[in-house]
């Protein structure tokens, strides 16, 4: 399902019944954008610059109610980001969290924000409400995600294990302890969830058993795969 309009490199996705969201960060020019594309003919209808000083990268995305939840960070380890809550309708800035260390995804439930940072070494889990911090955890899994978000009260997030490969992951809430792993293959020269070369986006989303995945910097396009039973996964 090919995405038609400008986007730079992918870091994030997230879907509504008739709009699809990605994000992706322009790294010659130092901008990140939010993308807002029609689900049915894949058309782009807005884009927004979401850059914020040297805070230009934004991450893995997530929509909980009629919020759209986008970490924005420096573009490197061990420093700032801040976590952008906007309308989902009229795309204006709700507010912003200011956090202490660089994210790359936030998953929103109506009470928690779950943001995990370089390479997602830690996971901090926030009140959405205050945007306290209420603990961090390490990452129980070797996966470094990219994109993370709840499904039916757990949490499900994707990402790079090495240069080559990723997988997704199911990680029981609140326990943060993982689930079950499903490892990404290729889709011919697609990695679906990996790093390096051509291909290397990194946008995810899932609802129910289907998956989506947004591997390609721009031009991009959407991959469905449809999860089975045991966890596998087969192009839908």
């Amino acid at each position: 399902f090919d995405l038609q309009g400008e986007l730079f490199h992918v870091q994030g996705l997230a879907l509504e019944r008739a709009r699809i969201w990605v994000t992706s960060v322009d790294e010659k020019r130092r901008k990140g954008y939010l993308h807002q594309f029609d689900r049915r003919t894949g058309k782009l209808l807005r884009r927004i610059d979401l850059t914020d000083g040297a805070r230009y990268h934004p991450g893995g995305i997530s929509i909980a109610g009629r919020s759209i939840w986008v970490p924005v960070a420096e573009y490197r380890a061990n420093s700032s980001a801040i976590l952008v809550e906007l309308d989902a309708d009229s795309l204006q800035i709700r507010r912003t969290i200011p956090v202490a260390d660089d994210l790359g995804y936030g998953a929103a439930s109506g009470r928690h924000l779950v943001a995990g940072n370089w390479d997602s070494r830690l996971i901090h889990i926030l009140d959405a409400k205050t945007g306290a911090r209420v603990r961090t955890v390490p990452n129980p899994s070797a996966t470094r995600y990219q994109d993370m978000k709840f499904v039916d009260g757990q949490l499900v997030g994707g990402g790079a294990l090495t240069l080559w490969s990723g997988a997704v992951d199911w990680i029981d809430w609140p326990s943060m302890k993982l689930k079950r792993t499903l490892r990404a293959g290729a889709v011919g020269p697609i990695r679906p969830i990996g790093r390096g070369g051509p291909y290397t986006g990194e946008g995810m989303a899932i609802e129910g058993r289907d998956l989506y995945l947004v591997p390609e910097d721009g031009p991009s396009r959407m991959f469905h795969f449809r999860l089975d039973e045991r966890g596998g996964g087969r192009p839908a």
